[in-house]
């Protein structure tokens, strides 16, 4: 049978895991801002400006 002191983690282990998710999360966000759909929507400030 499982005991419920198995199921119940540390503080600083949830504490690890929620930032370490919320990294992930963000750096995902990151990408696909830069490389999926939405950056077709981006502007190069340095192409419109060309020499």
């Amino acid at each position: 049978m499982w005991s419920l002191n198995f199921i119940i983690m540390e503080t600083a282990t949830l504490v690890a895991i929620f930032i370490s998710g919320l990294l992930v999360s963000f750096t995902g966000y990151a990408l696909y801002t830069a490389f999926g759909q939405p950056s077709q929507q981006l502007r190069d400030p340095f192409e419109e400006h060309g020499d």
